[in-house]
C-alpha cells in the first residue's frame, strides 16, 4: 500500500478519534459532576491520545492531519440512551480499526492500530456498563434551555476555545522548530482545560453547550502559524475582559479574569517565538 493510502486511512481514523472525543465530553459535562461523568471524560482523554499518535503518524508519512470531525451521535433522551450511542460509536470504531490493521503493509503502523484497538474494545465494555449504571442510578441531563446574554458569551468561548485547541496542535504538528511545537502543545492543553471551565460553568447557569468551532488556520510556514496565533489571543482576550467588566456574578467575573489573563500569556509566549524565528 502506497504512503498516500495508509495517510487518507489515519485520517479517516482521526476523524473517528476527534469524533469520539466531543460526543463523549458532550455527554459528561451535561451530566455535571459525578463519577460516572469522571469516567467519560478520563475516556475522551485516551481519545485524545488516540489522535495525537494517529495525527503524528500522518505527519511521519509526509502526510497532514485532518481536523475534520466524524459523524457523532449526540442525540438521545436520557443517559442511557447516551451511552447505547456511545457503545455503537465504539463498535464502529472497532470494526473500522480491524479493517485498517488488516488493509496496511506498514508493520509500524499495524502495530499502532492495535494499540488503539486495544483502548477501544475496553471502552465498549466500559460503555456497556454505563448503559446498566445510568439505568440503576437514573443519572439526569443536567442541562436547561435558559438562554442569555451570559449563555451566548460562555458559548462563545466554547467556540473559540475548541478553535483554538485544533489550530495549536496543528500547527504542533506541522512546524518542524521543537521549542515552537512544544509550546503549541502545551497551550493547546491549557485550552483544553478552558473548554471545560466554561462548558462546567454553562451548565451550572442552566444552558446547553455548543462544542462547535470557527475557521481554523492551517499556515505551513511557522511565522505564519505565529502571526495567526498572536492575533487571536489579543483579540480573544480583549473579548475576555469585556465580558469580565460586564459580569456582576462573581464566579463569572472570576473566570472571565483568569481566562483573560492566560490568553495575554499565551500571545506573550508565541510573541517571543516570533521574534526568534526573526520575523
Amino acid at each position: 500500500m502506497e504512503k498516500d493510502e495508509i495517510v487518507a486511512l489515519l485520517n479517516q481514523d482521526l476523524e473517528g478519534e476527534h469524533a469520539a472525543i466531543i460526543q463523549y465530553l458532550t455527554h459528561a459535562y451535561a451530566m455535571g459532576e459525578g463519577e460516572m461523568a469522571c469516567e467519560i471524560e478520563a475516556i475522551a482523554r485516551e481519545e485524545m491520545r488516540h489522535f495525537d499518535w494517529l495525527a503524528r503518524a500522518v505527519v511521519e508519512l509526509g502526510g497532514t492531519p485532518s481536523i475534520e470531525r466524524g459523524e457523532m451521535r449526540t442525540g438521545g433522551e436520557s443517559v442511557t440512551s447516551w451511552m447505547n450511542n456511545n457503545v455503537l460509536q465504539e463498535e464502529d470504531a472497532i470494526n473500522t480499526y480491524k479493517e485498517h490493521i488488516d488493509a496496511i503493509d506498514d508493520h509500524k503502523i499495524k502495530r499502532l492500530l492495535q494499540r488503539i484497538l486495544s483502548d477501544e474494545e475496553s471502552h465498549h465494555g466500559d460503555f456497556k456498563h454505563f448503559v446498566e449504571k445510568a439505568l440503576r442510578e437514573d443519572t439526569k441531563d443536567l442541562r436547561g434551555n435558559q438562554q442569555d446574554k451570559i449563555i451566548r458569551v460562555l458559548n462563545w468561548g466554547i467556540a473559540h476555545e475548541y478553535t483554538v485547541i485544533l489550530q495549536y496542535l496543528l500547527h504542533s504538528y506541522m512546524t518542524s522548530n521543537k521549542e515552537v511545537k512544544k509550546e503549541m502543545e502545551d497551550q493547546a492543553i491549557n485550552e483544553m482545560q478552558h473548554l471545560g471551565w466554561l462548558s462546567e460553568k454553562l451548565v451550572d447557569e442552566k444552558g446547553t453547550p455548543e462544542i462547535d468551532h470557527t475557521n481554523v488556520d492551517q499556515s505551513t510556514r511557522t511565522a505564519d502559524m505565529l502571526r495567526a496565533d498572536i492575533k487571536i489571543e489579543r483579540e480573544v482576550a480583549a473579548e475576555y475582559d469585556r465580558a469580565a467588566s460586564e459580569s456582576e456574578e462573581p464566579d463569572l467575573k472570576k473566570l472571565f479574569t483568569r481566562l483573560r489573563d492566560h490568553e495575554l500569556y499565551h500571545a506573550a509566549v508565541f510573541s517571543d517565538l516570533l521574534k526568534e524565528e526573526g520575523e
